[in-house]
Parts: C-alpha cells; structure tokens; sequence
C-alpha cells in the first residue's frame, strides 16, 4: 500500500504498510451493484477526437495493490515485512489479522478490467523458501502466481482489442537478476505483440495503440528494464504517495504533487489512497483498513476526483483502494467529457 520511489533506489520501509490486503476466497461483503454497469470496453466507446490524445493527457482509473484480492494466510509472511512481523506472524491470529490490512481489493483482475480499471499497481516476489524461479505478487502475504494473473489480464485483452492496460512493476522482494529474467520472460510470453516499446510519451495515443495492435505498456522499476525495448522505465510513471491516514493531509498532498507533474515526458499516478500507521492498526485490529479508513473518507476523496479536469496541467491515472466502492472508476473515466467541452470551446472561439 504505498506510493514510491522506486523500489531499486528507495525501497519501501518496513512498518504497517506490509499488513494491507484480502484474497479469493474472502470477499468482504456482497459486491456492490456500482459494477453492474460494465465498463469494459470504455476506452474503445471514447468519442474520436479523444483517440489522438496521448494517454498521458486521460483520465484513467487505477487500483492500489491490484493484486491483493487474494493473499494466503497459510504461506509464510514475505520479504516485505520487517523482522518483528515476521516474528509475531508465527502466532496465527496474527496472519488473521495481517489478511484484514493486507486486502485492498475485492475484485479479481478480470472483474477490475470489466470495472474499468486499467492501471495496475504489482508488487512481486519470489519465495525464498521455495525451489526455482517462480514470482509471486506479494503484500504482506503471498498473493498468486504473477504468471496468473498475466494470463488472466491477456485473456481479458483477447475479448477487448481496444483497451489499453498500464502494468506498474514497482517493487520487488527476495529477486535476483535471474528472478527478473524469468519475471520478464514471462511477461513476453503472455503478452507477446501486445506489448507497446519504451516510446515518447506523447506519441502514445489510443490511435496509435489501435494501429500497431498494442494494448499493454510495462513499466519496470529495477535497471534490466534498459535491455528491453518492451520494457518501460519506472521513472515514466512516477506515482508520489502521500502515506498519511488524513483524508485532509492526502488531498493537498494530491493538489501540491499535481502542480508539481511534469508538464511532458512521463505519465502521473495520484495515489487517492490513505495508510494505516502501526497505531491505526492497533486500535482496529479486527475491523480491517476497508471499514477503519476507506469506507468513511471515500466520499471526500471521490469530491476531490469530481473537481479534477484531465490534460497536461491535470490529473492523468488515479488510484483507490476497493475501486468497485461509489462509481469510483465511472467517476474517474467521466474527467474526459471534460477534455470535449474544451476542445468544443476552442473550436468555438
């Protein structure tokens, strides 16, 4: 549940952030009917004059930890937690109450892209325990094969030739260079001609994306992504993270990073997100981060995303925690009507 630096020079500290998730058997409530209405194919319905617009200019949805609709309570905790949680994780309550913190999802990949979603926040790792070279997601607890889900994401793609996918590789735990060359290999092959090189950001548009057959960009925040033209540096989409359990303190950190964006050259995540400290944990063990801190200050959150205006001085991707809550992804994909009314003023004028 962070934001970043990238996780090669910066890696993230240990603390609460490691017990932040759920998983596939455990789905926190019923789902919610905000997804009835199937946003699957939103970037192909987009009026024409938006196709010519770079990507970087559009409002776009986002899920924080993507993955972590699922994590196994059973597994061992992972190199992403400090020492101290590794220790009490022995106790199983512990792992329990670790599940509560590390779910920030509901939804399945699948369910996310038919949502509306399409940028995905993976961290990942292998399990040193473990014979070979498998990756694993990972937040706080293991989570699926990323194999998995890649395939779950391709198979979406297949059914949706139009849409676009922003695959945001930004932590890794417990990897070596040869865990990264199976990570990449693996990428290569779910994907294959799907995947769009390392270009200028500007050129990225879904025009383009449409005439060479690509609907997926990977960025990868570890130095190898240089040996692959399919591999996009993690610096291209810098994603500043306001760790704070103040809904207050979050909005004008989004304001002041916003004003900050680079103008031209990279993409821009606002991480609408809020992180439980150790104490916030500890005074809501059992009620989980969904209903001690998303549930009540989501409404605040979602006003300030219906103020934004997308473009280059504007928000591009946004992030939440259980984007099927509020309208969040149909909140975020209607910013573009805005980029019409102002091509219609210009027009006019």
């Amino acid at each position: 549940m962070a934001g970043r630096p990238s996780a090669v020079t910066a890696p993230r500290p240990p603390g609460p952030h490691l017990l932040h998730k759920g998983g596939p058997g455990g789905r926190c409530g019923p789902r919610p009917s905000s997804m009835a209405e199937s946003k699957a194919d939103w970037m192909g319905s987009l009026p024409a004059a938006l196709r010519s617009y770079p990507l970087s200019n559009l409002a776009i949805p986002g899920s924080h930890d993507s993955f972590s609709y699922w994590v196994d309570e059973k597994s061992p905790v992972g190199p992403d937690q400090a020492t101290a949680i590794k220790r009490l994780a022995r106790i199983s309550l512990v792992k329990k109450i670790m599940k509560k913190w590390s779910v920030t999802q509901n939804l399945t990949f699948k369910e996310q892209l038919e949502g509306g979603i399409r940028y995905f926040d993976l961290r990942v790792s292998s399990k040193p325990e473990e014979l070979g070279q498998e990756i694993y997601f990972i937040h706080g607890l293991f989570g699926i094969k990323v194999w998995d889900g890649l395939k779950e994401i391709n198979t979406f793609l297949e059914q949706h030739p139009k849409e676009v996918v922003f695959l945001d590789f930004n932590h890794f735990y417990a990897m070596d260079d040869s865990h990264h060359f199976f990570l990449i290999s693996r990428i290569r092959s779910a994907f294959g001609s799907k995947l769009c090189s390392a270009e200028c950001v500007e050129y990225v548009t879904l025009q383009y994306m449409w005439e060479k057959k690509h609907q997926v960009l990977i960025f990868y925040h570890y130095p190898l992504y240089r040996e692959y033209a399919f591999l996009w540096p993690g610096y291209k989409m810098p994603a500043p993270w306001a760790n704070t359990t103040n809904v207050h303190e979050l909005l004008q950190f989004l304001e002041t990073t916003l004003e900050e964006r680079s103008r031209y050259g990279t993409f821009h995540v606002s991480q609408a997100i809020l992180t439980p400290r150790v104490n916030t944990i500890a005074r809501h063990l059992i009620r989980g981060l969904k209903n001690t801190l998303v549930h009540r200050n989501l409404p605040m959150i979602l006003n300030w995303v219906k103020a934004q205006k997308p473009g280059v001085r504007g928000v591009n991707i946004i992030t939440s925690d259980f984007v099927e809550l509020d309208d969040f992804a149909a909140t975020v994909i209607a910013l573009n009507d805005l980029l019409l009314e102002e091509d219609e003023t210009a027009t006019t004028s």
